[in-house]
């Protein structure tokens, strides 16, 4: 069985960095994307894995509402959770993410330890903010 896999969909190179060492620490590995079409096109060929999408609203070609809506609207991408990471805070926008069918959300900026948190609740795993220790890299 391969390991799962959690995509960070964001058009900042440091965002998805960011994201990716969070997704590593806790023991997934991550896939990244620059843009909403890009996405898809790394779900279709890694549906089988990916278990969580960390993803960007504000994002040039598709953004993150209209990626959103479209994975919800693939069958083969049922089990997938997805989770807004953006600096979109106005409450009717989270409203609008919850109800095409977001899990999460989380606004930027955030610590590492709110990240994993989130990430693990989307997740099913309940990790407490406590037991989260991020790695460093000595």
């Amino acid at each position: 069985m391969t390991t799962p896999k959690i995509l960070a969909v964001d058009d900042s190179l440091v965002m998805r960095r960011i994201l990716s060492d969070a997704i590593e620490s806790l023991g997934y590995q991550p896939l990244g994307a620059s843009n909403g079409q890009e996405a898809l096109a790394v779900l279709e060929e890694h549906v089988d894995d990916v278990v969580l999408v960390l993803l960007d609203w504000n994002m040039p070609v598709m953004d993150g509402l209209t990626t959103l809506r479209a994975i919800r609207q693939n069958e083969k991408f049922a089990g997938v959770s997805v989770m807004m990471v953006t600096t979109e805070c106005e409450k009717q926008r989270v409203v609008d993410a919850i109800k095409a069918g977001a899990k999460h959300y989380l606004t930027k900026p955030f610590s590492a330890q709110d990240l994993a948190v989130r990430i693990a609740e989307c997740l099913g795993l309940g990790l407490q903010p406590a037991t989260y220790e991020p790695q460093t890299n000595s």
